[in-house]
């Protein structure tokens, strides 16, 4: 799931980094309303925002680890791999590539499981990269504490999800918001619409667009351009349990004022499925060499 960092601008590092991120992400875009709802509208919808933010944050705390398979297509790659989610972090195993499985004797696939031996014999590494999960999650976390101030949400209309009635939100940025940091930056210049399961109170899918160019450190650090597009999509898998299902990104800038950035990037995920609470990252990997697909 991991993307390029880049190091020098953090927000961009969260868009580039992984599917879960860049979704979490854009869950903070659609979880934030100010005060100034309209009064005429059929829900409150202040209210409402407020506890889909809680259900999003009690689902995190409460997930359970899954297993599942991500297709990545994005402007160099077309990759599936097998991915099973650790409490030491994720683990995954590239299945194909361009549209091909990858075959058992293939020079792709020996790589492949010798990047997984040295994972095994290497903890550090697989250490390193949970330290950086959880430190988007923070970064996250803290976007989110400021979206009641952030964005002005209104409502549109009921509409029709694949899990039974939506309520259908616009958001725009608040004018009188002021970022505290260079990463709520971002939110100056996002809008779109997201759509509430009404029974459970959870976002099941997010369209958004860059109205604005957004500049960080006066553009000297870097931009995104005006015109940038976010689709997320997410199902009820089993239960209460949501889910990742679709990401659609197209995203255009510079990176310290020389550095073109564009993020082309769409993922679907699928064949979700529950592994143990429990299970660590080396049984995990056991689990990918012997199975990869579930």
């Amino acid at each position: 799931m991991n993307c390029s960092k880049t190091n020098s601008l953090p927000v961009l590092s969260l868009l580039l980094r992984s599917t879960r991120a860049v979704y979490l992400l854009a869950i903070v875009f659609a979880s934030g309303a100010s005060a100034q709802c309209q009064s005429s509208v059929p829900v409150d919808v202040n209210a409402l925002v407020r506890r889909a933010v809680e259900h999003r944050l009690d689902a995190e705390r409460s997930h359970r680890p899954v297993r599942y398979v991500l297709h990545k297509n994005d402007e160099h790659h077309d990759t599936t791999k097998a991915i099973i989610e650790t409490a030491s972090g994720d683990v995954a195993r590239l299945v194909a590539l361009d549209g091909k499985q990858l075959a058992s004797d293939s020079e792709a696939d020996r790589a492949e499981l010798e990047r997984l031996d040295a994972l095994v014999a290497h903890p550090e590494q697989q250490e390193r990269r949970h330290r950086s999960e959880q430190k988007d999650a923070e970064r996250i976390n803290h976007i989110l504490a400021l979206l009641p101030d952030a964005f002005i949400y209104r409502f549109e209309a009921m509409d029709s999800c694949a899990a039974g009635p939506c309520i259908r939100l616009s958001f725009t940025p608040n004018p009188r918001f002021t970022p505290p940091d260079i990463e709520s930056d971002l939110l100056r210049g996002v809008a779109g619409e997201a759509w509430i399961d009404q029974a459970q109170e959870r976002f099941a899918r997010i369209d958004a667009h860059l109205i604005a160019e957004v500049n960080f450190g006066f553009g000297v650090i870097g931009k995104i351009n005006r015109g940038g597009t976010i689709r997320i999509e997410q199902a009820n898998i089993e239960g209460n349990h949501w889910e990742l299902t679709h990401l659609n990104l197209h995203i255009t800038g510079k990176i310290l004022m020389l550095k073109s950035l564009r993020l082309d990037l769409d993922e679907e995920a699928s064949r979700y499925a529950p592994v143990p609470a429990a299970l660590n990252y080396r049984d995990a990997i056991q689990m990918l060499k012997k199975s990869p697909l579930n």
